[in-house]
């Protein structure tokens, strides 16, 4: 009878140990998922920018190094995300894509302040649609973030309480770190008005 009991016993912590790693692999799996929304997103952002940069520059020629750092931060973020790409959630990978952002977020907010000096280039309905949909998929960017923010969180939770940590430090499930951006002015998506 006592032998039965341990069975039981036994088998209880075996398929709790079982659903707890499962959990695990679910939680990772789904705060991988929602970078993967961000990252549709972003390319989406990072689509757009040579082509607002083009239109920009037949008006705004006398504004070469605004327009040089907007692709140089471009480029910067794209080096940012594919670094996050190959490890959502990595520490490293996650500042140096929020640090990028933050710097493209900054160029493109420049060169939209400076083309508001330019009538004409407000007044071009390509770059009137190209700001459009920049500030569409800023918004849809912010909205993933906060879902892979919050995936990550729910992720970390699962790993960090009890018993679950033990199982997580047994089988190497490491936090995650959450995309953050710096700042609350950075937090905002572009501003745009070509009114």
């Amino acid at each position: 009878m006592s032998l039965l009991i341990l069975l039981i016993i036994v088998g209880v912590v075996v398929f709790m140990a079982i659903g707890i790693y499962n959990g695990l692999v679910t939680g990772r799996n789904g705060y991988k998922n929602a970078f993967a929304q961000i990252d549709v997103q972003l390319t989406r952002r990072y689509d757009l920018i040579p082509n607002l940069v083009e239109v920009a520059k037949g008006y705004m020629k006398h504004e070469s190094e605004t327009l040089e750092a907007v692709v140089q931060a471009r480029n910067s973020a794209v080096t940012g995300l594919s670094a996050a790409k190959a490890n959502p959630g990595d520490p490293n990978a996650m500042q140096q894509l929020s640090g990028a952002e933050n710097v493209l977020t900054q160029s493109v907010g420049k060169l939209f302040a400076l083309a508001e000096a330019y009538p004409d280039l407000k007044a071009n309905q390509t770059m009137m649609q190209l700001s459009e949909e920049l500030t569409s998929t800023e918004n849809k960017v912010a909205f993933a973030r906060q879902a892979y923010n919050d995936a990550v969180m729910g992720y970390n939770n699962r790993r960090e309480v009890f018993p679950s940590s033990f199982i997580a430090n047994m089988y190497g499930f490491t936090a995650a770190t959450p995309l953050e951006i710096e700042s609350p002015q950075k937090r905002e998506a572009v501003k745009v008005s070509f009114s």
